[in-house]
């Protein structure tokens, strides 16, 4: 799982209008985590405590000078650089109140970065290729530099990475439509180029990151497709001068843009598995929005999303936890954070600390722990190897095919081709395919309402390689064609639904009549199996009075006329609208659909304020339904089975708050909720009665935990310990 909290504004952006820039040329990290540096298109350099968003220090160069590479900060030094008129490096300290007055160098190559890290010495590369070190550059500023990039090849992007002790700068040229990606290391200063595979359109970002001895780029391209290129860090020696290696990449994620391309995006690895995207569309929002978002690459999957008002510019920093990101009129910082990557986080089924969940959690699997049943005898392949090619049972029907097949053949067509497709093709390959098949019979859907394949949906929602967020008008058409079935299925699958959806499912649900509902065909085992164990439960009760303990019989008057019963076998007392024989108040289908509503997941502040448009009729049935539920299923333990998808107490009693918060007043106004309202008091009343009752005698239990048996007990005794 991932999450972003609340952010704060670090600085306003002095953005002409209309303007595509966000004026802001680079955000660099000075020493630790709570400081950074800020140059922006203004010819101003400032220093800003990320904590307090105040601004400690700024430095402006004259009129007709311009800022022409961003500033870093020397933590060896404690001074700071940066580049004017592509030749002049300016060195300056904190208590240095004019750039005027500091150390200036002017060198015979234009310079197009400087890149710096902790403890380390900054590096210069120069327009045309060259890497050189700072200290060694400011020695001799006037040296020859070497050209390595002929005239017409222009540097894009370029980044320092660093891996323990070993550095490498990364820079990625264009020329000619072609892009390269040069790769230089500092410890022997090896240099090695590659062609980027695929670069027909340019990309709108580019990102490095170290992992597993590989230094691996991520690149957005206008489509939305994120591709990641993979370069050992031991870099290959003896390659001939001039020459230029072949570099394939792999798709890494491809966004759902629906119509249109990306104009200003940014993507940045967040750690292995999670990728931050800005400027993209919310796959839930309507067209307009742009987002900030994590992605999980393993699964496919939106973990978390932020809307970001105002223009989005494109660029987008990640220091220590914090995301950076340039938009309308300000620099705000946002700070997020990634769980390790599982199956079971992915798809928000890991249980949650404190929670009161009788499920057992479930267990943390890697993809190839899931897959492993579906892998040939060879050896597992991972996933990403696998995108990398058609697998050997790929579908004879590509997926290209298959979409221009839905937009035009009839529901029968499509269903026999969807079903030969689905059968002839893995999951992995699925993991990206089905979304944007779903996306196409949806939208078709809508368009044409005569169109509506029921049985291709819910097959597509079987595959379980599909989320809310991959395809999130597909519940609001199940619920617009009243498909109950499929409504049932999206609930039982989708993790990430949101709140203001599972609301107008609840609305739906509660406003289709029994009668209507009783014709679809639903999965009804959970319910059926509980009414049969609720009746198994109430014999028992009756058959109660009759059993023995300890050899001896209770009559049931002595227990009526003793004054004080033992809280142990005290229950709580219930009046005439609790009794364990009331009947359901809704029908057995409805009563699976709202089953499925209470075990979607969802977040209080964000239900509260949908709740509230239930009508008064919609929140009293719903309220009876679960006082039904909690009366007749969970007086005993041993209704709770872990295998049947049925709510849990803690579930329950959670939407009976909830829905009592958000009608409150409409229910102590409305004559019908007072029978409902008096049993819930009633019951509330003895359960606190009772755990009152336990808690006196709780010094009392512990005592007697502690108290060591006797040794004289023969083959049978019986023993009096008193209770104080």
């Amino acid at each position: 799982m991932a999450a972003l909290f609340e952010g704060s504004t670090l600085c306003a952006l002095n953005v002409a209008q209309n303007s595509t820039e966000s004026g802001i040329e680079g955000i660099e990290l000075k020493g630790d985590d709570d400081h950074v540096v800020v140059t922006d298109s203004t010819r101003s350099i400032t220093i800003y405590k990320v904590s307090d968003q105040k601004p400690l220090g700024s430095w402006t160069v004259k009129q007709g000078q311009r800022i022409t590479c961003p500033a870093v900060y020397n933590s060896k030094t404690r001074e700071y650089v940066v580049v004017t008129d592509d030749k002049v490096i300016r060195v300056w300290k904190d208590d240095d109140i004019s750039l005027d007055k500091a150390f200036k160098a002017t060198v015979s190559s234009d310079v197009w970065r400087i890149h710096s890290c902790a403890d380390q010495e900054p590096v210069v590369l120069f327009r045309r290729g060259a890497v050189q070190f700072l200290d060694l550059l400011l020695a001799e500023p006037q040296q020859d530099v070497e050209n390595i990039l002929s005239e017409e090849e222009v540097i894009r992007w370029s980044t320092l990475v660093t891996s323990g002790k070993q550095r490498w700068v990364l820079y990625i040229t264009e020329h000619k439509g072609e892009h390269c990606l040069h790769v230089q290391s500092l410890g022997d200063m090896n240099r090695v180029a590659y062609r980027l595979e695929g670069t027909g359109s340019n990309s709108l970002s580019y990102s490095a990151s170290p992992r597993s001895g590989n230094l691996h780029i991520l690149s957005l391209y206008p489509d939305g497709c994120v591709y990641e290129s993979i370069v050992p860090m031991r870099l290959p020696e003896g390659v001939e001068e001039g020459k230029v290696l072949s570099l394939p990449r792999t798709l890494l994620l491809m966004l759902p843009l629906g119509e249109g391309e990306l104009a200003s995006a940014s993507a940045v690895p967040l750690d292995s598995a999670h990728v931050a995207v800005v400027g993209v569309p919310h796959p839930s929002a309507g067209a307009g929005k742009d987002y900030l978002c994590i992605w999980n690459t393993n699964f496919q999957t939106l973990q978390a999303g932020k809307e970001m008002v105002g223009r989005i510019y494109g660029p987008l920093w990640c220091y220590c936890g914090k995301l950076y990101v340039p938009h309308g009129k300000a620099l705000s910082v946002i700070p997020f954070e990634c769980q390790k990557s599982s199956l079971a986080a992915a798809m928000g089924k890991l249980k949650q600390p404190g929670g009161c969940e009788l499920n057992p959690p479930v267990p943390v699997a890697s993809w190839g722990a899931v897959m492993q049943e579906q892998t040939s005898a060879s050896g597992l392949e991972t996933r990403k190897n696998k995108l990398t090619r058609r697998s050997q049972g790929a579908s004879a029907i590509a997926v290209d095919q298959l979409i221009e097949l839905i937009k035009t053949a009839s529901v029968d067509e499509v269903q026999k081709a969807m079903a030969s497709f689905l059968s002839k093709s893995d999951l992995p390959c699925l993991q990206l395919a089905v979304g944007n098949l779903a996306s196409a019979i949806v939208r078709r859907s809508l368009e044409e309402p005569s169109f509506y394949p029921h049985m291709v949906l819910v097959q597509l929602v079987h595959t379980q390689c599909l989320c809310h967020s991959v395809c999130p008008d597909l519940l609001k058409l199940a619920l617009e064609k009243k498909d109950s079935a499929l409504c049932q299925f999206c609930l039982q699958v989708f993790p990430d639904i949101p709140e203001a959806i599972t609301c107008a499912c609840l609305k739906a649900f509660l406003s289709t009549p029994d009668s209507e509902l009783e014709t679809v065909t639903l999965e009804t085992d959970s319910v059926v199996y509980m009414e049969g164990l609720s009746a198994m439960t109430v014999q028992e009760k009756e058959e109660e009075n009759e059993t023995q303990q300890n050899g001896f019989s209770t009559p049931a008057a002595s227990e009526e006329n003793s004054p004080v019963q033992h809280p142990l076998h005290q229950k709580p007392k219930l009046d005439s609208s609790m009794s364990l024989d009331m009947t359901r108040p809704v029908g057995l289908h409805k009563a699976v659909l709202l089953n499925e509503i209470l075990q979607t997941p969802y977040s209080d502040s964000f239900l509260l304020p949908h709740l509230k448009d239930l009508s008064a009729p919609q929140v009293i049935l719903f309220l009876q339904y679960l006082q039904f539920l909690y009366v007749k299923y969970y007086q005993e333990i041993n209704t709770q089975v872990p295998a049947l998808r049925s709510p849990t107490m803690t579930q329950i009693i959670d939407w009976v708050c909830m829905l009592v918060d958000a009608h409150f007043t409409v229910l102590v106004m409305a004559p019908e909720a007072k029978e409902l309202l008096a049993g819930l008091h009633s019951f509330v009343k003895a359960q606190m009665r009772l755990f009152t009752d336990l808690g006196k005698i709780e010094g009392s239990l512990h005592a007697l935990k502690k108290a060591k048996p006797s040794k004289d007990n023969s083959q049978y005794s019986i023993e009096v310990i008193e209770l104080f």
